[in-house]
């Protein structure tokens, strides 16, 4: 396969790392492929997106953003078999 033929990936801009445990529970943020800080919600992923000039960014959209362990939904830490 020549370099031409060769697919070519793509890297969403924003990455959401799987919930940390905390308290409260956050997910580390990624933009550019710089670690950006600790997300309590998905309205600090915006403001991380928007602050590195990923501007009108749609959390939705998957060439956008990257999540890593759950949606845009997902917020806190599951515990199997525990009660």
């Amino acid at each position: 396969m020549t370099e031409r033929e060769s697919p070519q990936v793509r890297i969403a801009p924003v990455v959401v790392l799987p919930v940390n445990a905390g308290d409260p529970p956050f997910r580390l943020v990624e933009v550019l492929g710089e670690l950006v800080g600790k997300a309590f919600s998905i309205e600090d992923v915006y403001e991380y997106a928007y602050a590195a000039g990923v501007r009108g960014a749609d959390l939705e959209d998957p060439a956008v953003v990257h999540w890593v362990g759950g949606d845009q939904y997902t917020w806190s830490v599951r515990r199997w078999g525990r009660r």
